[in-house]
């Protein structure tokens, strides 16, 4: 199954774009499920109807489904829940500040994404588009897999084997419950799920991101950086697409002014994004509200392309030898960095790279597992890790 994940700052059309993109390739006959991911649903107002949790049929070969993160919240949820509240209420009585606190703040968000995961286990369509929540809040659920799988992989086995050992010892003094197994067994499930996940994610044949645009300066900034940190955590971007554009019959008299501004940004976004396909389209003469407009939408941001198809694969980084000693580069394309909002750490076998608030573990490549960094510099979009 194809899947294809929108996103792009709030107000950009994302939802339009990502429908629009649904409906074409509905068209062509193959079975498509479009889903929203953003808890402040919107994508049952472009089609004109209401969504729910369970899919609805939209037309031929078209489904749409807004995720609703509290009926999946049971089923992934529910032993971890309860041992957290125990907890709570070891000190104090039920209340709604309790229930609050259990629910945690972006957790809802990772429910939407393992149901992709899910939906791609099924496998009862050929393409899943989603809808992705804004910018911000995507980045912090995209990278959300790798970090709890680091977590996971080097604190849960030390933790369950003290749980085992302290259980009756803490119980018995101070009054505190210990997870048991039922509830380890659950936090194992739960990472596996998010493990199998990421691993969907960094299928590079099967999963790419595109993101969404208007030809405006501060909107570009945010792609570009956007851009960035989703090639710091190696997914694969293979279409831009530049929607609102002011077209020439609109831009007489008023908009004059704003026709000089756009096609200096058209062209930023042209020279910044190259080689990556891009796609624009105007803005529309009236709200894209039904599945009529949204296929006039698709076509006219696609036109003779395959939207179905991944448009474009990069290679995030690659291992060179030196050919004057016995050191490696490592090469990392990282478009649209500021040198400066760069750092760069090692830690055995992993690096730590971060920009500006974005920060990854890389785990190094085998063949540079006992390598340590020479030096580093960053040119032409790409930083260059000396490694010997």
């Amino acid at each position: 199954m194809r899947i294809i994940l929108y996103t792009g700052k709030g107000g950009v059309g994302k939802t339009s774009v990502a429908a629009a993109t649904a409906c074409l390739i509905a068209k062509q006959g193959k079975k498509v499920l479009i889903m929203s991911t953003d808890q402040a649903h919107s994508l049952g107002d472009a089609f004109g109807i209401k969504l729910s949790n369970i899919p609805t049929k939209i037309s031929d070969n078209l489904e749409a489904i807004e995720v609703d993160a509290l009926i999946e919240n049971g089923a992934i949820w529910g032993n971890i829940k309860g041992y957290l509240e125990k907890l709570m209420l070891s000190k104090t009585k039920k209340n709604i500040e309790v229930e609050e606190l259990l629910v945690f703040p972006g957790f809802e968000d990772l429910i939407s994404l393992l149901k992709i995961k899910q939906i791609s286990d099924e496998n009862n369509y050929e393409v899943l588009i989603v809808d992705c929540a804004p910018t911000g809040e995507t980045m912090s659920l995209l990278k959300f897999p790798e970090l709890f799988k680091w977590w996971m992989e080097k604190i849960f086995p030390m933790k369950r084997k003290v749980a085992k050992i302290a259980k009756p010892i803490i119980e018995g003094t101070i009054k505190i419950p210990v997870p048991d197994d039922k509830t380890f067994d659950e936090i194992e499930t739960l990472y596996n799920k998010i493990d199998e996940l990421h691993a969907l994610m960094l299928q590079k044949d099967k999963v790419s991101l595109r993101i969404v645009t208007t030809p405006e300066k501060i909107v570009i900034k945010e792609a570009k950086r956007n851009f960035s940190y989703l090639h710091l955590y190696d997914f694969n971007v293979d279409a831009i697409i530049v929607n609102k554009i002011i077209s020439e019959e609109g831009g007489k008299g008023y908009f004059e002014k704003w026709m000089k501004l756009q096609s200096e940004n058209l062209k930023d976004i042209s020279e910044s994004f190259s080689p990556v396909p891009i796609f624009k389209t105007e803005l529309m003469h009236s709200e894209v509200r039904n599945y009529e407009s949204l296929l006039n939408m698709g076509e006219s941001i696609f036109k003779e392309a395959s939207p179905e198809k991944v448009l474009f694969k990069d290679k995030i980084f690659e291992v060179e030898k030196s050919s004057t000693d016995e050191s490696y580069y490592l090469n990392i394309n990282m478009p649209f960095v500021d040198k400066s909002e760069l750092n760069l750490l090692q830690k055995g076998d992993e690096i730590s790279i971060s920009i500006k608030n974005e920060k990854r573990n890389f785990v190094l490549p085998q063949k540079l597992y006992s390598k340590k960094i020479v030096k580093a510099s960053y040119e032409d979009g790409k930083l260059k890790i000396q490694m010997l």
